[in-house]
């Protein structure tokens, strides 16, 4: 025969503060968990929805990123742009970008000694290529001058960066004449400029720092990347551009350790705290588990019992933690990438399984807590606790 679950729930009303005092502590210990999971999350929703599936990035060998690397224009009017895998537009020109990327330090809110941005120079066709990117404000920049516009996310961040403002770069001062906004969230952390002006401005006419390239299909984009490095000659490294994204999910996986290992010794010190709150309420009603024994209640009944009563504790500890970090949902913030060295901002991401990994860890620390306590409760015998105050 069961205990009614009603009985649990009462004695949690009961004993009001210890339970709430005992809810918040394993909550606190949940919302460093959910915290780090949602922006763990929320950077790898950024990177990993990033990238069209037809894209090859091409770079150096052993480059690494783009910022570190150099693809001669002879490679890539010889070995790249011209391929029969390569598709065309409706002018018939080869879809395939010749790219300069650089760096520019600009001071945010958070940072005011400033961060490192993606600037990238491109010709006509790249920005064709890219047609998830639409104007959110103002203008494209204008070929051959110092204009810039930047992705919704660096507008957001940096003062330098919004509508109208100016920033040193290169040669001289660059102009931001406009903002936009694209489908892939990596993207709106770049400052796009003109390739002919950027090449002026750092002497580097005869050199690109990558080709991203659009094939036919998926099949031909992995025609082509086999193409490419097996033809040891051009000594050049290509991978579709989603998993160049992916690749700088990395990023995150310091925070993910160091936030999951807080969380740890946190729930270390929650489970001894439920496991004290329990043993209290078994020593309390000591004489209430002796009554049970009498009215014919088992040890298996009263230990499922108190073990029970303690998950709903954790349980509703957990709510308390995923309520406080609900404020942070779609918060905007920045982590320094490892690949580019730049900074890439996103939005924490709440999803359900990072709510459900709190609740479920809310659950793991009152099943450790509960577990000896509601133990103890079924090993009593019947006239020791009857005879308990």
């Amino acid at each position: 025969m069961a205990i009614p679950l009603s009985y649990n729930l009462r004695n949690l009303a009961v004993r009001r503060t210890t339970t709430v005092m005992t809810s918040l502590g394993i909550g606190l210990t949940v919302a460093v968990l959910v915290s780090v999971l949602s922006l763990v999350e929320g950077l790898s929703s950024a990177f990993q929805s990033s990238g069209h599936p037809r894209h090859v990035l091409v770079m150096r060998k052993g480059g690494g990123s783009e910022l570190t690397s150099i693809i001669q224009r002879s490679q890539f009017l010889e070995a790249i742009k011209f391929r029969p895998t390569v598709e065309r537009n409706a002018q018939g020109e080869p879809l395939a970008s010749p790219e300069l990327v650089q760096t520019v330090n600009l001071p945010s809110k958070e940072a005011p000694d400033g961060m490192n941005l993606t600037v990238r120079g491109l010709m006509p066709i790249g920005r064709e290529m890219r047609e998830e990117t639409r104007l959110a404000d103002g203008r494209w920049y204008a070929d051959g001058r110092r204009e810039a516009v930047v992705g919704s996310s660096v507008a957001a961040r940096y003062p330098d960066a919004k509508m109208g403002g100016k920033f040193k770069f290169g040669r001289g001062e660059w102009v931001v004449v406009g903002v936009f906004h694209s489908d892939y969230p990596a993207r709106n952390s770049e400052i796009w400029l003109d390739a002919n002006q950027m090449a002026a401005d750092f002497g580097r006419f005869e050199a690109f720092s990558s080709v991203l390239v659009r094939t036919r299909d998926e099949v031909a984009a992995q025609a082509l990347i086999n193409e490419l490095e097996t033809d040891q000659r051009l000594q050049i490294e290509a991978l579709p551009e989603r998993a160049y994204f992916e690749k700088q999910t990395s990023s995150g996986d310091v925070i993910k350790y160091l936030g999951t290992f807080v969380a740890i010794i946190m729930a270390i010190g929650s489970c001894f705290a439920a496991m004290n709150t329990m043993y209290a309420a078994v020593a309390r009603r000591a004489r209430e588990i002796g009554t049970l024994r009498v009215l014919g209640f088992s040890r298996r009944s009263i230990l499922v019992s108190f073990f029970l009563e303690s998950l709903f504790l954790s349980l509703l500890g957990g709510v308390v933690g995923v309520i406080l970090v609900l404020p942070l949902n779609g918060l905007t913030t920045g982590v320094g990438s490892f690949v580019t060295f730049t900074e890439v901002a996103f939005s924490l991401r709440m999803s359900p399984g990072v709510i459900g990994a709190g609740l479920g860890f809310a659950l793991l620390i009152g099943a450790f807590g509960g577990l000896f306590p509601a133990s103890n409760a079924a090993r009593k015998q019947i006239l020791t606790a009857l005879r308990q105050i």
